[in-house]
Protein backbone atom coordinates (compact mmCIF):
# COMPACT_ATOMS: atom_id res chain seq x y z
CA UNK A 1 0.00 0.00 0.00
CA UNK A 2 2.78 2.17 0.61
CA UNK A 3 4.07 4.71 -2.22
CA UNK A 4 7.79 6.02 -2.28
CA UNK A 5 6.42 8.92 0.66
CA UNK A 6 6.88 6.45 3.19
CA UNK A 7 9.48 4.42 4.63
CA UNK A 8 8.82 0.86 6.84
CA UNK A 9 8.91 2.69 10.43
CA UNK A 10 5.95 4.64 9.24
CA UNK A 11 3.66 1.63 9.19
CA UNK A 12 3.65 1.44 12.89
CA UNK A 13 2.63 5.02 13.19
CA UNK A 14 -0.25 3.96 10.94
CA UNK A 15 -1.31 1.16 12.48
CA UNK A 16 -1.52 3.07 15.75
CA UNK A 17 -3.76 5.74 13.68
CA UNK A 18 -6.15 2.88 12.79
CA UNK A 19 -6.58 1.32 15.97
CA UNK A 20 -7.28 4.78 17.59
CA UNK A 21 -10.33 5.34 14.97
CA UNK A 22 -11.36 2.16 15.24
CA UNK A 23 -11.66 2.68 19.21
CA UNK A 24 -13.55 6.10 18.58
CA UNK A 25 -15.50 4.79 16.16
CA UNK A 26 -14.54 7.28 13.54
CA UNK A 27 -14.23 6.56 9.82
CA UNK A 28 -10.56 5.08 8.56
CA UNK A 29 -11.50 6.18 5.00
CA UNK A 30 -13.04 9.27 3.65
CA UNK A 31 -13.92 9.02 0.32
CA UNK A 32 -14.14 12.66 -1.20
CA UNK A 33 -16.77 12.57 -4.50
CA UNK A 34 -15.12 15.42 -5.76
CA UNK A 35 -17.61 15.37 -8.44
CA UNK A 36 -20.51 13.27 -10.55
CA UNK A 37 -19.85 14.28 -13.93
CA UNK A 38 -17.90 12.44 -16.09
CA UNK A 39 -16.71 11.72 -19.52
CA UNK A 40 -16.38 7.99 -20.02
CA UNK A 41 -19.63 5.80 -21.07
CA UNK A 42 -19.47 2.90 -18.75
CA UNK A 43 -23.03 0.97 -19.14
CA UNK A 44 -23.24 0.46 -15.86
CA UNK A 45 -22.85 3.89 -14.40
CA UNK A 46 -24.87 6.89 -14.92
CA UNK A 47 -22.51 9.31 -13.81
CA UNK A 48 -21.66 10.50 -17.32
CA UNK A 49 -25.24 11.71 -17.67
CA UNK A 50 -24.71 14.51 -14.51
CA UNK A 51 -25.23 18.01 -16.16
CA UNK A 52 -21.90 19.97 -16.60
CA UNK A 53 -23.84 22.76 -14.82
CA UNK A 54 -23.35 21.02 -11.78
CA UNK A 55 -20.09 22.04 -11.37
CA UNK A 56 -21.04 25.37 -9.88
CA UNK A 57 -22.06 23.31 -6.68
CA UNK A 58 -19.25 21.67 -6.26
CA UNK A 59 -17.26 22.47 -2.76
CA UNK A 60 -13.83 24.05 -3.43
CA UNK A 61 -12.40 23.03 0.19
CA UNK A 62 -12.56 19.74 1.81
CA UNK A 63 -9.56 20.48 4.00
CA UNK A 64 -12.04 21.36 6.85
CA UNK A 65 -13.63 18.20 6.28
CA UNK A 66 -10.63 16.27 6.64
CA UNK A 67 -9.79 17.82 9.61
CA UNK A 68 -12.62 17.14 11.77
CA UNK A 69 -12.67 13.49 10.71
CA UNK A 70 -8.40 12.98 10.45
CA UNK A 71 -8.79 10.10 8.34
CA UNK A 72 -5.74 7.68 8.10
CA UNK A 73 -7.11 7.15 4.04
CA UNK A 74 -8.78 9.36 1.54
CA UNK A 75 -9.22 8.83 -1.61
CA UNK A 76 -10.90 11.45 -4.24
CA UNK A 77 -13.24 9.80 -6.45
CA UNK A 78 -16.28 10.48 -8.47
CA UNK A 79 -17.36 10.90 -11.49
CA UNK A 80 -14.04 11.98 -12.98
CA UNK A 81 -11.82 13.87 -10.28
CA UNK A 82 -9.89 14.95 -13.33
CA UNK A 83 -12.15 16.90 -15.13
CA UNK A 84 -11.69 19.65 -12.14
CA UNK A 85 -9.25 21.53 -13.08
CA UNK A 86 -8.94 23.08 -9.22
CA UNK A 87 -8.06 19.18 -7.97
CA UNK A 88 -4.84 20.01 -7.09
CA UNK A 89 -5.70 23.03 -4.42
CA UNK A 90 -8.38 20.24 -3.29
CA UNK A 91 -6.04 17.42 -2.51
CA UNK A 92 -3.54 20.15 -1.03
CA UNK A 93 -5.38 21.46 1.35
CA UNK A 94 -6.54 17.93 2.40
CA UNK A 95 -2.63 16.93 2.58
CA UNK A 96 -2.25 20.14 4.59
CA UNK A 97 -4.88 19.36 7.05
CA UNK A 98 -3.90 15.73 8.05
CA UNK A 99 -0.84 14.30 9.69
CA UNK A 100 -0.72 10.77 8.24
CA UNK A 101 -3.07 10.55 5.96
CA UNK A 102 -3.03 8.39 2.71
CA UNK A 103 -3.96 10.07 -0.59
CA UNK A 104 -5.64 7.58 -3.34
CA UNK A 105 -6.78 9.34 -6.53
CA UNK A 106 -9.42 6.78 -8.67
CA UNK A 107 -9.68 7.36 -12.09
CA UNK A 108 -10.55 6.17 -15.75
CA UNK A 109 -6.99 7.68 -16.74
CA UNK A 110 -8.29 9.17 -20.34
CA UNK A 111 -6.95 12.83 -19.64
CA UNK A 112 -4.20 11.51 -16.78
CA UNK A 113 -1.05 13.24 -19.11
CA UNK A 114 2.68 12.93 -17.63
CA UNK A 115 1.92 16.79 -16.64
CA UNK A 116 -1.29 16.98 -14.43
CA UNK A 117 0.37 12.95 -12.82
CA UNK A 118 3.02 14.80 -11.27
CA UNK A 119 0.90 18.06 -10.53
CA UNK A 120 -1.16 15.93 -8.60
CA UNK A 121 1.69 13.44 -6.71
CA UNK A 122 3.80 17.39 -5.77
CA UNK A 123 0.06 18.47 -4.74
CA UNK A 124 -0.01 15.31 -2.26
CA UNK A 125 -1.89 12.40 -3.81
CA UNK A 126 0.03 8.71 -2.70
CA UNK A 127 -1.46 6.29 -4.95
CA UNK A 128 -3.16 6.94 -8.56
CA UNK A 129 -5.80 4.03 -9.16
CA UNK A 130 -6.50 3.81 -12.57
CA UNK A 131 -9.40 1.83 -13.75
CA UNK A 132 -8.63 -1.16 -15.76
CA UNK A 133 -11.00 -4.04 -16.74
CA UNK A 134 -9.10 -5.31 -19.57
CA UNK A 135 -5.91 -5.54 -21.45
CA UNK A 136 -6.90 -5.00 -25.04
CA UNK A 137 -9.90 -2.68 -26.48
CA UNK A 138 -12.84 -4.25 -24.89
CA UNK A 139 -11.70 -2.07 -22.28
CA UNK A 140 -12.35 1.20 -24.48
CA UNK A 141 -15.72 -0.35 -25.62
CA UNK A 142 -16.74 -0.93 -21.93
CA UNK A 143 -15.46 2.90 -21.19
CA UNK A 144 -16.41 4.40 -23.84
CA UNK A 145 -13.52 5.75 -24.69
CA UNK A 146 -11.01 4.55 -27.96
CA UNK A 147 -7.63 4.16 -27.30
CA UNK A 148 -8.01 3.99 -23.54
CA UNK A 149 -6.45 0.95 -22.55
CA UNK A 150 -2.99 1.54 -25.03
CA UNK A 151 -3.31 4.96 -23.52
CA UNK A 152 -3.17 3.70 -19.26
CA UNK A 153 -0.29 1.22 -20.68
CA UNK A 154 2.06 3.75 -21.92
CA UNK A 155 1.45 6.57 -19.28
CA UNK A 156 1.98 3.83 -16.19
CA UNK A 157 5.53 3.28 -16.69
CA UNK A 158 6.29 6.73 -17.50
CA UNK A 159 4.48 7.75 -14.32
CA UNK A 160 7.16 5.30 -12.76
CA UNK A 161 10.06 6.37 -14.23
CA UNK A 162 9.50 10.30 -13.43
CA UNK A 163 9.36 9.61 -9.65
CA UNK A 164 5.46 8.85 -9.32
CA UNK A 165 6.13 5.95 -6.50
CA UNK A 166 1.73 4.60 -6.29
CA UNK A 167 0.14 3.07 -9.01
CA UNK A 168 -2.81 0.97 -9.21
CA UNK A 169 -4.76 -0.64 -11.02
CA UNK A 170 -8.46 -0.66 -10.36
CA UNK A 171 -9.61 -3.56 -11.90
CA UNK A 172 -13.90 -4.75 -11.28
CA UNK A 173 -14.33 -8.85 -11.70
CA UNK A 174 -16.89 -9.12 -13.99
CA UNK A 175 -18.72 -12.34 -16.05
CA UNK A 176 -16.61 -11.10 -19.13
CA UNK A 177 -12.75 -10.96 -17.40
CA UNK A 178 -11.85 -13.74 -15.55
CA UNK A 179 -9.41 -14.66 -17.65
CA UNK A 180 -8.00 -11.27 -17.49
CA UNK A 181 -7.18 -11.13 -13.89
CA UNK A 182 -4.03 -12.58 -13.25
CA UNK A 183 -2.59 -11.13 -16.90
CA UNK A 184 -3.83 -7.75 -15.50
CA UNK A 185 -1.74 -8.51 -12.49
CA UNK A 186 1.40 -9.56 -14.06
CA UNK A 187 1.64 -6.82 -16.47
CA UNK A 188 0.98 -4.25 -13.08
CA UNK A 189 3.99 -5.82 -11.23
CA UNK A 190 6.14 -5.80 -14.85
CA UNK A 191 5.36 -2.05 -15.04
CA UNK A 192 6.01 -1.25 -10.65
CA UNK A 193 2.27 -0.90 -9.72
CA UNK A 194 -0.08 -3.31 -8.64
CA UNK A 195 -4.25 -4.16 -8.69
CA UNK A 196 -6.55 -3.67 -6.39
CA UNK A 197 -10.16 -5.95 -7.26
CA UNK A 198 -13.61 -5.14 -6.65
CA UNK A 199 -16.93 -7.28 -7.62
CA UNK A 200 -19.20 -6.33 -10.80
CA UNK A 201 -22.56 -4.83 -9.11
CA UNK A 202 -25.58 -3.59 -10.85
CA UNK A 203 -26.91 -1.37 -8.06
CA UNK A 204 -25.85 1.85 -10.24
CA UNK A 205 -28.11 1.63 -12.79
CA UNK A 206 -29.77 -2.08 -12.61
CA UNK A 207 -27.45 -3.40 -15.65
CA UNK A 208 -27.21 -7.47 -15.20
CA UNK A 209 -25.19 -7.61 -18.28
CA UNK A 210 -21.88 -8.20 -16.31
CA UNK A 211 -22.95 -10.11 -13.41
CA UNK A 212 -21.84 -13.67 -12.62
CA UNK A 213 -24.22 -16.18 -12.94
CA UNK A 214 -24.95 -19.81 -11.78
CA UNK A 215 -22.77 -21.07 -14.41
CA UNK A 216 -19.76 -19.36 -13.54
CA UNK A 217 -18.89 -20.66 -10.38
CA UNK A 218 -16.34 -23.00 -11.01
CA UNK A 219 -14.70 -20.91 -13.38
CA UNK A 220 -14.81 -17.48 -10.55
CA UNK A 221 -13.32 -19.73 -8.03
CA UNK A 222 -10.55 -20.93 -9.66
CA UNK A 223 -9.72 -17.15 -10.75
CA UNK A 224 -9.77 -16.29 -7.07
CA UNK A 225 -7.51 -19.23 -6.50
CA UNK A 226 -5.28 -18.12 -8.90
CA UNK A 227 -5.09 -14.43 -7.35
CA UNK A 228 -4.69 -16.04 -3.54
CA UNK A 229 -1.90 -18.63 -5.03
CA UNK A 230 -0.31 -15.49 -6.42
CA UNK A 231 -0.61 -13.28 -3.16
CA UNK A 232 1.56 -15.98 -1.41
CA UNK A 233 3.95 -16.05 -4.06
CA UNK A 234 4.77 -12.28 -4.62
CA UNK A 235 3.01 -9.92 -1.63
CA UNK A 236 2.08 -6.21 -2.11
CA UNK A 237 0.86 -6.72 -6.12
CA UNK A 238 -2.56 -7.68 -5.42
CA UNK A 239 -3.67 -4.89 -2.21
CA UNK A 240 -7.05 -6.44 -1.57
CA UNK A 241 -7.01 -8.51 1.35
CA UNK A 242 -6.91 -12.24 1.88
CA UNK A 243 -10.01 -12.29 3.41
CA UNK A 244 -11.89 -9.82 0.75
CA UNK A 245 -10.66 -12.55 -2.34
CA UNK A 246 -11.73 -15.45 -0.32
CA UNK A 247 -15.34 -14.36 -0.12
CA UNK A 248 -16.18 -13.22 -3.47
CA UNK A 249 -17.39 -16.60 -4.17
CA UNK A 250 -19.59 -17.20 -1.45
CA UNK A 251 -21.46 -13.56 -2.21
CA UNK A 252 -21.73 -14.44 -5.71
CA UNK A 253 -23.20 -17.95 -4.41
CA UNK A 254 -25.93 -16.28 -2.27
CA UNK A 255 -24.47 -17.30 0.84
CA UNK A 256 -23.68 -13.78 2.88
CA UNK A 257 -26.24 -12.65 4.67
CA UNK A 258 -24.18 -10.69 7.52
CA UNK A 259 -25.03 -7.45 7.72
CA UNK A 260 -23.19 -4.33 5.71
CA UNK A 261 -20.80 -2.38 7.66
CA UNK A 262 -20.49 0.27 5.41
CA UNK A 263 -20.31 3.56 6.69
CA UNK A 264 -18.73 2.52 9.67
CA UNK A 265 -15.35 2.59 8.94
CA UNK A 266 -15.72 4.39 5.23
CA UNK A 267 -18.09 7.52 4.70
CA UNK A 268 -18.42 9.04 1.68
CA UNK A 269 -19.14 13.40 0.74
CA UNK A 270 -20.69 14.27 -2.07
CA UNK A 271 -19.59 16.79 -4.59
CA UNK A 272 -22.28 19.18 -2.63
CA UNK A 273 -20.74 18.51 0.99
CA UNK A 274 -23.20 15.89 2.11
CA UNK A 275 -22.44 12.62 3.99
CA UNK A 276 -23.60 9.31 2.66
CA UNK A 277 -22.86 5.69 4.08
CA UNK A 278 -22.05 4.40 0.28
CA UNK A 279 -21.57 5.58 -3.22
CA UNK A 280 -24.71 4.05 -4.00
CA UNK A 281 -26.68 5.50 -1.05
CA UNK A 282 -28.58 8.65 -1.11
CA UNK A 283 -27.07 11.61 1.09
CA UNK A 284 -27.92 11.62 4.51
CA UNK A 285 -27.08 15.58 4.92
CA UNK A 286 -24.71 18.31 5.59
CA UNK A 287 -20.97 16.74 6.82
CA UNK A 288 -21.52 18.49 10.08
CA UNK A 289 -24.40 16.42 11.07
CA UNK A 290 -22.72 13.21 11.07
CA UNK A 291 -23.04 11.06 14.09
CA UNK A 292 -22.27 7.71 12.54
CA UNK A 293 -23.69 4.75 11.34
CA UNK A 294 -24.88 1.47 12.12
CA UNK A 295 -24.79 -2.23 10.60
CA UNK A 296 -27.79 -2.14 7.63
CA UNK A 297 -29.87 -5.34 5.99
CA UNK A 298 -28.63 -4.76 2.48
CA UNK A 299 -27.08 -7.79 0.27
CA UNK A 300 -26.71 -5.44 -3.03
CA UNK A 301 -23.11 -5.73 -3.52
CA UNK A 302 -19.50 -6.92 -2.49
CA UNK A 303 -17.69 -3.81 -3.40
CA UNK A 304 -13.84 -3.59 -1.89
CA UNK A 305 -15.43 -1.18 0.40
CA UNK A 306 -18.13 -3.60 2.05
CA UNK A 307 -15.63 -6.75 2.14
CA UNK A 308 -12.85 -4.83 3.67
CA UNK A 309 -14.84 -3.38 6.30
CA UNK A 310 -16.16 -6.51 7.26
CA UNK A 311 -12.44 -8.74 7.18
CA UNK A 312 -11.50 -9.81 9.98
CA UNK A 313 -7.81 -7.94 11.51
CA UNK A 314 -5.09 -10.79 9.75
CA UNK A 315 -2.40 -9.01 11.52
CA UNK A 316 0.40 -10.77 9.84
CA UNK A 317 -1.13 -10.82 6.77
CA UNK A 318 -2.14 -7.43 6.14
CA UNK A 319 1.47 -6.07 7.72
CA UNK A 320 2.86 -8.28 5.00
CA UNK A 321 0.77 -6.40 2.46
CA UNK A 322 1.71 -3.18 3.19
CA UNK A 323 5.42 -3.74 3.64
CA UNK A 324 5.78 -5.34 0.25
Amino acid sequence: MLSSRYRPWHVPIFLGKYAWLRLRRRPVLLNFEVTMRCNARCGFCDYWKTPAETKHTEVAEFGEIARRFSPMLVTFTGGEPTLRKDLEDVVASVRKSVRYTYVQLITHGAMLTLDRAQSLWHAGVDQFNISLDYLDERHDLARGIPGLSAKILDIVPRMRAAGIGGVRFNTVIKNDNLDQLIPIVERAAALGGGVNFSLYTDSKNGNRDFLLDNTQHANLERAIHGLLAYKKRKRGIITNSDYYLEQIPRYVRGEMTEPCQSGITTIHIDPQGRVRRCPDFPPDGPWQEYRGYKPIDCNACYYACRGEAQAPIRIVSRIRDVMA
